[in-house]
């Protein structure tokens, strides 16, 4: 059976529990550029990561995968090295996987403060006529208000109280953010980005990958939104600190 790139990308990832050699079939062994840092660049630093994991320690659970044109994007459930909530993002070329991005974080101990996980929540895309416009919407936002600080233009975007919010520290709805970020600044913790680096989306799912600061430290932040009738309606992240230069073990940079 032929497998799509969503299913492809699916079962490369499963492997790393597994240890099923046939899924690394998709990935250009000889042009793949890696952007976790803390992985070797190319085909063997991958191998190499995986050698290291206990044998059967390894779980992985693929909670949501999308595709925009040669990208697919995927929000992963993992443990290896530790209980992790990371998101993926592949870049396909003639029919393979040539390059990587990634960004994980730490799985918290507990629900956030309205009950929801990093990962919980609708898992399907529709409305694929609306990609384009979901991700305009998502830009704006990203744009005028974290990148610009345009606080008061926070209500064009969400759609209020209805906000469902998966960040580990934040409750739901805009009064959630509102309060989250208000007890930041009491305890002198900013939250900065300073550069969208790319925006994907699958109908009313939108991606953004984004740079900035988080209390000082590089910082490189993850965004998912849900968009509904032109708000968002739902958000899932993660937040991983860039390590500096000397520490990297590839020389592409995390974006």
């Amino acid at each position: 059976m032929i497998q799509d790139r969503k299913q492809q990308v699916t079962a490369l990832l499963r492997s790393i529990e597994t240890g099923e050699p046939g899924p690394a079939a998709v990935i250009d062994h000889a042009h793949y550029t890696q952007h976790n840092l803390a992985v070797a660049d190319g085909i063997a630093g991958f191998g190499a990561v995986l050698a290291q994991l206990p044998k059967g320690s390894a779980r992985v659970k693929v909670v949501r995968a999308f595709e925009d044109g040669d990208f697919v994007f995927t929000h992963t459930d993992y443990d290896f090295f530790g209980p992790k909530i990371g998101f993926d993002v592949f870049r396909f070329e003639k029919g393979h996987i040539v390059e990587h991005w990634d960004n994980l974080q730490t799985t918290p101990s507990a629900p956030n403060p309205s009950g929801h996980t990093m990962i919980d929540g609708p898992a399907w895309s529709s409305a694929p006529e609306k990609t384009s416009e979901n991700k305009a919407v998502v830009m704006g936002f990203l744009e005028d208000v974290l990148v610009a600080g345009k606080m008061e233009r926070l209500p064009t975007y969400f759609a209020g109280d209805d906000y469902v919010q998966h960040n580990p520290g934040i409750a739901d709805g805009l009064s959630g953010l509102g309060d989250a970020l208000a007890a930041m600044a009491k305890q002198g913790i900013a939250m900065r980005y300073t550069r969208v680096h790319r925006v994907l989306g699958e109908g009313n799912f939108v991606l953004a990958m984004s740079e900035g600061t988080f209390g000082g430290n590089p910082t490189s932040f993850y965004d998912l939104f849900r968009v509904e009738n032109g708000k968002i309606a739902e958000h899932w992240d993660t937040i991983e600190t860039i390590p500096p230069k000397s520490e990297w073990k590839n020389a592409n940079g995390k974006f």
